[in-house]
């Protein structure tokens, strides 16, 4: 196909569609054929593998959730036979069995190069040193993002989560150039580099995050402590093959996804019908390649929307934007839908105000109460709490509807994590 880019092919719309459409038919007849769990979804639907005959004929299939992964363990969605699976990976999920997924080895060449992709797309070379600070083992983060560096062709330098010292130590004496991690571990990062002083000896340029929601305000703060270039979000989820199935760009206009590899839904998560073009809802995808564990529209549970039109980068590929929250994450607060992106959103006006804070919920005497603590900025001056305090609360009632108890405590004093942050705390019983 040519084109500037080594690993992502240049598609006309037409030619993605054609290739989505040729994908979506061997998915559907390949499951039909090969999957006890499929024949069942599309036999209660009333749908054949003949069925599909245009891109339009997808609204005609079931959908598929977390739920049946979880129903049909230990290898659910199982489309080969098990002599052909060759790894397993499983999802960090918090209540009852995991979701584990299948892998052939067809599986594993899929997603390294759609990983390799990704670091092509966020401007990296082969003399590039990539630190891969994400959990390794069960998961699949760790295993893709060292997968795809080194299928692109730059030195991996495999650490894992934790061990901060070793971090420090790694991205300073081996010169680490790219760092692959979650937001909140960039941020504590920064934050321990920045205590070390040794921030001005660093080479690094880039990171490349993902798993969890981050706000522009937390990624101005780790982008600033670790004298950051650019960094780039990074999607993808267990379910379909693992972290790499779309980045940002350097024209940061949203993330491109290979939708040769698979088609983006954005559905409405009440009414479970499309919504409008470039309107919020919650993605759904389906594969068009994936041999061991097929996805045929696959409700992610994360929020966010198309983009239309042609990026300024020139990069082909479609867009959507980036994930704003997961629609399972969203809480009631005094019959009031709110999800803690809104939260986040309020504080982006306040330059005062950090990107870390935490939502707790709690019911007295019948009556739900929500207390929201936030870090002032360490330049920002504590006799300014109160009325710091008094207008975050005012912005959250005027923006979401909602009254607020807002404290504001000094920086560093709410907790770290190397993973995804948790932001809600629901003591409501």
């Amino acid at each position: 196909m040519g084109g500037k880019y080594r690993f992502i092919p240049e598609l006309s719309a037409q030619e993605l569609a054609d290739k989505q459409l040729e994908g979506l038919k061997w998915t559907v007849a390949h499951t039909a054929a090969n999957s006890l769990f499929y024949q069942a979804q599309y036999k209660d639907q009333g749908v054949e593998a003949g069925d599909i005959k245009s891109l339009d004929d997808l609204q005609k299939l079931p959908f598929t959730t977390a739920d049946h992964l979880k129903e049909g363990y230990p290898l659910p969605l199982l489309s080969v036979p098990e002599e052909d699976v060759v790894r397993i990976h499983g999802s960090s999920g918090t209540t009852g069995k995991r979701k584990i997924l299948s892998y052939t080895r067809k599986d594993i060449e899929t997603w390294k190069n759609m990983f390799a992709r990704c670091y092509e797309l966020a401007g990296l070379t082969t003399l590039d040193r990539v630190q891969v600070c994400v959990g390794y083992g069960l998961w699949t983060a760790g295993a893709g993002f060292q997968l795809g560096s080194e299928h692109f062709g730059a030195m991996t330098l495999p650490v894992g989560p934790g061990m901060l010292e070793i971090q420090l130590q790694i991205l300073e004496d081996l010169g680490a150039t790219c760092l692959c991690s979650t937001a909140s571990m960039a941020l504590l990062l920064g934050e321990e580099a920045q205590k070390a002083g040794i921030v001005e000896r660093l080479k690094l340029k880039r990171c490349i995050f993902g798993g969890e929601a981050c706000s522009p305000k937390m990624r101005e703060q780790f982008e600033e402590a670790l004298g950051l270039e650019s960094s780039h979000d990074i999607s993808g989820m267990t379910e379909l093959y693992g972290p790499g199935a779309g980045i940002e760009c350097n024209a940061h206009e949203g993330l491109h996804y290979w939708g040769d590899e698979y088609i983006a839904e954005i559905i409405d998560p009440v009414t479970l019908k499309p919504v409008p073009e470039g309107e919020v809802g919650e993605l759904v995808v389906t594969t068009l390649n994936k041999e061991a564990s097929p996805l045929v529209r696959y409700r992610t549970r994360d929020l966010t929307r198309i983009i239309p039109g042609e990026c300024s980068c020139g990069c082909s590929m479609p867009r959507h934007d980036t994930i704003s929250g997961r629609s399972d994450d969203m809480f009631i607060f005094r019959g009031v839908n709110i999800y803690p992106g809104q939260i986040a959103s309020v504080l982006e006006s306040f330059p005062e105000a950090s990107s870390e804070y935490q939502i707790y919920l709690e019911r007295r005497e019948g009556l739900d109460h929500m207390s929201v603590r936030v870090e002032r900025k360490p330049e920002a001056s504590e006799a300014n709490d109160a009325n710091l305090a008094k207008a975050i609360c005012d912005e959250i009632r005027k923006f979401i509807l909602v009254r607020a108890n807002v404290e504001i405590l000094k920086p560093g004093l709410l907790p770290r994590s190397f993973a995804k942050t948790k932001r809600v705390f629901d003591e409501r019983g």
